[in-house]
């Protein structure tokens, strides 16, 4: 008798890798039916009036004295606003604001595009989360807002409702616009998104050949150099946006020091727990080793800040609390003030690939939705005034 034929385990795993995509597209047709592209809903009146920073009842006085555009009215007679007509209102307020810039937070003459990335060593530390709630409430907010995703898992990618492993499997990611033999203009890799005022320049499974590519090019001397790469292709598009936004891998590779090399700004992610608070004592080590390296090379290391965000913070766990305590003890300001909260709010929209700001308030127990929103924009506030700041207003 002879046994069972030997598993050829790359044989099982691209079967596994074939059914879980066949599996994962059917998901998406039934998720995002006919098209399969999502499309962003429409806000109520109250939620506008809080991004447009105005009160709900200002918000109606423009419309009975119509300074502003007619907007979807249900039968109730409740209106609700798209990201384009909230946009629109702000402009109408900005011209005849007192204050220039009182509506319009975005660049001005002089300005520079601010690029912050988000980044850990270790996997699971929210790095996705935070960056796409940050680039939406951003673009909600009415900044023009560049999201790009370095991660070869593309799970910001997947978020905005591709699927990378299809749509970008072989061309259209950042890898196109950054590889070392005939690079393309960025501006052929940006994806326009359902989120008016927020772009993708989407991940994919090939960003992993500028790891394997960059040791051969550093041997040959291919100019620019890897951690000049990101910021030299970015130049490109900067004028179009306020704010570029960095999804990093979960690894200190080239990909992540070239979008360092990029940056004005860097927030790392952290669970404050003490297995997560020794990888990133690691993590910080390697990566001020690494920068010194491309430093003396020649690399412009210049920040405008860098930040500390808590994330999946428990404030009923007195384990986290101690070591919040400690990294605000130890790293004082650059710790940011408001924590994310851990919430099943943003797990259980990440089941249909949304965002906590995508999906409609009733379709979780409010108070749930509600702590989470908080938490977000807190988050998102704190960073947005650090935008401010780095500005000089």
């Amino acid at each position: 008798m002879t046994g069972p034929d030997p598993l050829q385990i790359n044989t099982r795993i691209r079967e596994n890798a074939q059914s879980l995509a066949s599996a994962l597209e059917q998901h998406m047709l039934k998720s995002f039916a006919p098209d399969a592209r999502k499309q962003l809903r429409l806000f109520s009146a109250g939620e506008a009036a809080q991004l447009l920073g105005i009160s709900p009842s200002f918000l109606r006085k423009l419309h009975f004295e119509d300074r502003v555009a007619d907007v979807h009215t249900s039968p109730g007679g409740r209106r609700h606003y798209s990201v384009a007509d909230m946009n629109a209102i702000r402009t109408v307020l900005e011209g005849t604001a007192k204050t220039q810039g009182s509506y319009l937070s975005g660049r001005r003459p002089g300005d520079k595009v601010q690029v912050l990335s988000f980044l850990n060593f270790k996997g699971g530390s929210g790095k996705t989360t935070s960056a796409i709630h940050a680039a939406q409430r951003l673009a909600l907010k009415g900044y023009r807002v560049l999201a790009v995703d370095i991660d070869p898992q593309a799970s910001m990618t997947t978020l905005f409702g591709y699927q990378p492993e299809f749509d970008f499997l072989h061309s259209g990611s950042i890898y196109d616009a950054i590889r070392y033999q005939d690079p393309l203009p960025f501006s052929q890799i940006i994806q326009k998104t359902y989120f008016t005022g927020l772009d993708l320049a989407p991940g994919g499974l090939y960003l992993q050949e500028f790891e394997h590519e960059t040791p051969q090019a550093l041997r040959h001397n291919v100019q620019p150099p890897f951690y000049a790469r990101m910021a030299a292709a970015l130049q490109e598009v900067e004028a179009d946006y306020d704010v570029i936004i960095f999804d990093c891998p979960p690894q200190l590779g080239y990909l992540t020091m070239a979008a360092l090399c990029a940056s004005t700004g860097v927030l790392i992610t952290i669970v404050p727990n003490m297995l997560d608070v020794a990888s990133m004592s690691q993590f910080l080590q390697m990566s001020a080793d690494l920068l010194d390296v491309v430093s003396n090379a020649g690399a412009q290391l210049e920040l405008d800040f860098l930040r500390f965000l808590i994330n999946r913070y428990e404030p009923s766990d007195g384990p986290q609390q101690q070591v919040v305590a400690f990294l605000r003890q130890l790293f004082g300001a650059e710790v940011m003030v408001a924590p994310m909260l851990k919430s099943t709010a943003i797990s259980d929209a990440g089941l249909t690939q949304q965002t906590v700001y995508e999906v409609e308030r009733n379709a979780f127990h409010r108070n749930t939705y509600d702590r989470a929103v908080d938490s977000l924009n807190a988050v998102n506030d704190e960073i947005e005034m650090l935008i401010q700041q780095a500005w000089g207003r």
